[in-house]
């Protein structure tokens, strides 16, 4: 297995394991796949969020107010991740419901990866909400 797709083969696995710790609840577990200066743009967020710290943030408030997703299902599907020496792109569809037999809500994604220490790590987020 070249250097590329081992790459490949980690990042996917990472991206799975994140979104099972937020449907665990395990925001650390969560937070391990992303980088301090992440940036993240997504649909319903108030803005681009520039850092962990404005993340963590927003978080703290949502939750805060009982307004953290429940969700029954989570997961990425359709992958394709390209890696180029320490870093990778991982672009995806990821599907969310609240109830096991609910409509499915997608979104489409983009995870901007770089390997530091033999671990990815998530640098910039972008997902936005497919409208039907």
């Amino acid at each position: 297995m070249s250097f590329a797709e081992a790459g490949a083969a980690a990042i996917a696995a990472g991206i799975d394991d994140m979104y099972k710790a937020f449907l665990a609840g395990d925001r650390d577990r969560f937070d391990e796949h992303l980088h301090a200066d992440v940036t993240t743009w997504e649909t319903h967020l108030p803005g681009p969020l520039r850092t962990r710290r404005e993340l963590d943030e927003y978080r703290t408030t949502r939750d805060s107010a009982g307004r953290r997703p429940r969700l029954a299902v989570l997961t990425a599907t359709e992958k394709r991740i390209d890696v180029w020496g320490s870093f990778g792109v991982a672009r995806y569809l990821l599907v969310a419901r609240e109830t096991d037999t609910g409509p499915e809500q997608h979104s489409r994604v983009t995870d901007v990866l770089r390997c530091i220490d033999g671990r990815w790590r998530i640098v910039h987020h972008h997902s936005e909400l497919v409208r039907p």
